[in-house]
């Protein structure tokens, strides 16, 4: 406990991303038709167009393993007060965030990039702390 305590805000970053990423990526497994149908059409005026599906599987795939890397990490601060995988899962997870803001802009979706952003400013601090 004295570890996690010394490390919390780390820990809460890492929560928070934990929770962020596995949900989405699970919501995107459960429900791939319907996040499938939604994302088509948000990008049928745009660039992106016919390349949905390889997106959302590449988005798919980093989700889950920021998800899984940042909940690792939370145990090994646990167990041993550091973590090596904190700042791959932090890195990983600022990355993922940045294509999605790119998605949202493409589209012309200016109000969901800035909902990124505010994902993204505690992710971004989070690689500082770990580096």
């Amino acid at each position: 406990m004295d570890n996690l305590l010394s490390n919390a805000t780390e820990v809460l970053l890492l929560m928070f991303l934990t929770i962020t990423f596995l949900q989405s990526g699970i919501d995107k497994l459960l429900d791939w038709k319907g996040n499938l149908g939604w994302l088509t059409g948000h990008f049928s005026k745009s660039i992106f167009k016919g390349t949905v599906p390889v997106l959302l599987s590449i988005v798919l795939v980093l989700e889950l393993l920021s998800g899984i890397l940042c909940g690792i990490s939370i145990l090994q601060f646990a167990i041993d007060g550091e973590s090596a995988f904190a700042f791959y899962g932090a890195t990983i997870s600022a990355a993922t965030l940045l294509m999605l803001l790119l998605g949202q802009r493409v589209a012309k979706d200016y109000v969901g990039a800035q909902t990124i952003v505010v994902y993204l400013i505690p992710t971004l601090f989070l690689v500082y702390l770990m580096q």
